[in-house]
């Protein structure tokens, strides 16, 4: 069943993680697991942190945005055994820029008290993007 815009965003804001895709100028798709956080209006932030080892924090993510700026984050439950639990929210992103300092503190504090590893806020930055539009379905009511 096609979820109504409220049910998906409660979804989305309760699930703590899921698959961030940009597109890439010759590949096409990039997509990448991601936690998030979501503010009150409605503003969703992905970190680039300095936790998880990297080679650079130039990330393919970030050079993809600044050629286009629309993502889509895809959210899911599975369940191997009972597909009746199953459901999936889909958000179409458009990433800010980096003019949104202030909404970026806000989601950096977000993103701080939601992942325990987050606690001292070790971002490089946090990716700031405008939920465009969102929709989801589920197996069950």
């Amino acid at each position: 069943m096609k979820l109504d815009v409220n049910e998906a965003l409660r979804r989305l804001k309760m699930h703590t993680h899921g698959t961030c895709s940009t597109l890439h100028s010759e590949r096409g798709i990039d997509s990448v697991p991601a936690v998030y956080a979501i503010d009150e209006d409605g503003y969703l932030g992905i970190p680039i942190d300095r936790v998880k080892p990297k080679t650079s924090t130039k990330l393919q993510r970030k050079s993809n945005l600044e050629i286009d700026p629309r993502a889509t984050l895809l959210v899911d439950k599975w369940d191997d055994v009972d597909w009746g639990q199953l459901w999936w929210v889909r958000a179409h992103l458009e990433w800010q820029g980096e003019s949104q300092n202030s909404r970026a503190a806000v989601l950096s504090s977000l993103l701080a008290q939601r992942y325990p590893q987050y606690a001292d806020e070790p971002f490089e930055r946090i990716l700031v993007f405008r939920i465009a539009a969102i929709s989801g379905w589920s197996a069950a009511n």
